[in-house]
């Protein structure tokens, strides 16, 4: 997954979503308790996630919300399923 976040220590925190946002490298207290969400939910893939950022250090991270299902995968184990228990019994 690509991300527009860069980790670093050597540049201020920076929100210029949704082209770039730059973070510390690591969270501090502050990220417990104050992070906000930043835009709307994304799709990347099978994966549908959210950046949240803290409000006063800037940290920053992308929260995954869901995975979206595999139908070409669900399609086949029901198919399996459908099939798994049959029996076939001999005429006597």
């Amino acid at each position: 997954m690509a991300t527009i976040v860069t980790y670093t220590d050597s540049e201020p925190a920076i929100n210029q979503y949704p082209q770039r946002i730059v973070s510390p490298s690591r969270p501090k207290s502050c990220c417990f308790s104050d992070m906000e969400e930043i835009g709307a939910a994304l799709q990347d893939e099978r994966w549908v996630f959210q950046y949240r950022r803290c409000r006063q250090c800037g940290f920053t991270v992308r929260v995954i919300l869901r995975e979206l299902p595999d139908t070409a995968l669900a399609a086949e184990l029901r198919q399996i399923l459908a099939t798994a228990f049959v029996r076939n019994v001999p005429d006597l």
